[in-house]
């Protein structure tokens, strides 16, 4: 099992963090690569879309895990 790491981006202006273990931030880097982007952005993009009641951290899990399921049955 891999150890939780938080990591620091800027989005909109303004600081935030999150927690995730390195399985899911390498493949949120990657998906960020596929769609020619920054990590930074995919997160911006990820926290605009999540509902205000939901951990930024969970809700970038749940897009990744979320990804992969639609990338297994493409």
């Amino acid at each position: 099992m891999t150890a939780v790491r938080k990591r620091s981006v800027t989005i909109r202006g303004h600081r935030t963090s999150f927690s995730l273990e390195q399985p899911f931030f390498d493949d949120l880097q990657a998906i960020a690569t596929d769609r020619g982007m920054a990590v930074a952005a995919l997160v911006a993009e990820i926290d605009e879309s999540r509902p205000r009641d939901a951990n930024l951290s969970s809700a970038l899990r749940i897009f990744v895990l979320d990804h992969a399921k639609k990338s297994r049955s493409a």
